[in-house]
């Protein structure tokens, strides 16, 4: 498996974490104090970390800095999309469209070499 695809699925499923770490508590724990919103956030974001750093020390083996963090706003972008409109189940919006287009834009200009 290359470096680019095995720090793509890592970053894929820490940003699962991270994307429940950060909004889940809006619809699951709107009743519940912050601070017990972000006692759990916290504890969801540990595995996140736990995925996140290898995933990143393993991509900067073949990528550089600027490279492993657009590839990280795809991928966070990727996943944040589903999650609004299954979980959270906002509209669909066109500017989903023009924010994945944006980032397209910056994967060309930071791979083009």
């Amino acid at each position: 498996m290359s470096i680019v695809l095995k720090t793509s699925i890592l970053l894929v499923l820490s940003n699962v974490f991270m994307t429940f770490a950060w909004y889940a508590h809006l619809k699951n724990l709107g009743a519940k104090p912050w601070y017990f919103a972000a006692l759990v956030s916290w504890g969801i974001a540990l595995f996140e970390y736990l995925i996140q750093v290898p995933a990143n020390r393993i991509g900067y083996t073949e990528l550089t800095l600027a490279q492993l963090k657009i590839l990280q706003e795809v991928i966070t972008l990727s996943v944040f999309i589903p999650f609004a409109l299954f979980y959270m189940q906002q509209p669909l919006k066109l500017d989903y469209l023009w924010a994945g287009l944006c980032i397209m834009g910056a994967v060309y200009f930071i791979f083009r070499s």
